[in-house]
């Protein structure tokens, strides 16, 4: 049976869901009784008995990527993660624009919050235990996987940021930008001088999105990582750095509260690591955000985005200096 080209107009076109459907109902081995579009590349399968996670991919490639690394860690002893079901020999599903995987769905429990202090310490403890296996496996995705560059990265966010000043400014006190990208170059200029650091660490694979969303805490109880469509080789102190900028709004921007995470507390006796965390990547990635998207007439976002960048600038600008001072009392 060949793929079938099933090209989306709109997901609330009737006509495209129920060819779709019938199409499913044929190569799927299992009952398909109903279908639920979730967003534009996902949608809900319903059995009767049993729910399904049906997640569209750019290309063929990304999609085998996505089934073999979650099937190394699964084979590798780490049942925390989303995994792929085996369903169809035929070609895949090709919808024009996305190449389909299948999921088990994961029930959901109780939610999973970075507002919660247990659900900080588990998401760590998983995020931990997530590269104890990852890094086994790294080896292997080495072709295939991008390797991870936080310095240039922040480097184009930054200079992005710089030219979208012009609407900024609107919003945001000249003052407090320019404080901001100077926190920016304090950090890039320490980063660059600490190569070596970010170059002895241990290599892994990458989660890369370590946002409350993509932990996930089932009706049991336990906790799960899903969305591995940023995985890359890279650094294992960078989805640690990731994960304590996720936090840190929620621990009063405190080096001394990051200190008591047992996972990061080695960490912030190194100068790069120290020097990586002040850099406001979260204020800049969401401000070039909104003028890209052309979303600063939107009040309810702008006030969100207002309230993040100075609405916690002045226990920010306490957090940096804070940096500073660790960074001066460490050896070179």
């Amino acid at each position: 049976m060949k793929a079938m080209n099933l090209m989306v107009k709109s997901w609330g076109d009737d006509s495209y869901c129920n060819r779709l459907l019938s199409y499913l109902r044929q190569i799927l081995p299992f009952p398909v009784k109903e279908l639920s579009p979730v967003r534009n590349n996902v949608m809900l399968i319903d059995t009767g008995q049993d729910m399904y996670v049906v997640k569209g991919y750019s290309s063929y490639q990304q999609l085998k990527i996505q089934e073999a690394f979650t099937s190394s860690l699964k084979k590798e002893g780490f049942d925390s993660a989303c995994s792929f079901e085996t369903v169809s020999s035929v070609q895949p599903l090709y919808d024009g624009k996305y190449y389909y995987g299948v999921m088990k769905y994961i029930v959901p429990g109780d939610s999973f919050s970075y507002h919660h202090e247990a659900d900080r310490i588990a998401g760590l403890e998983l995020l931990s235990r997530y590269h104890q296996t990852a890094a086994k496996v790294a080896g292997r995705y080495e072709r295939v996987l991008p390797r991870f560059r936080q310095i240039e990265k922040w480097r184009e966010r930054a200079a992005l940021f710089l030219n979208n000043q012009p609407v900024v400014k609107f919003f945001v006190q000249k003052e407090m930008i320019e404080e901001m990208m100077s926190w920016a170059d304090w950090s890039l200029k320490g980063m660059e001088r600490e190569k070596a650091f970010f170059e002895a660490e241990n290599e892994t694979v990458l989660h890369g999105d370590v946002a409350y969303h993509n932990f996930l805490r089932d009706e049991t109880g336990k906790v799960h990582l899903i969305d591995f469509d940023l995985i890359s080789i890279g650094a294992v102190c960078m989805d640690y750095l990731q994960y304590a900028n996720r936090i840190l709004p929620f621990i009063g921007w405190s080096a001394d509260a990051l200190e008591e995470y047992d996972v990061l507390s080695p960490y912030l006796s190194k100068k790069g690591f120290i020097y990586a965390l002040a850099f406001p990547s979260d204020i800049f990635r969401e401000w070039n955000r909104l003028v890209r998207e052309r979303t600063y007439n939107d009040p309810y976002k702008t006030r969100l985005l207002l309230d993040m960048t100075a609405g916690q600038f002045t226990e920010r600008k306490a957090f940096i200096k804070e940096l500073m001072e660790l960074a001066q009392d460490l050896p070179d």
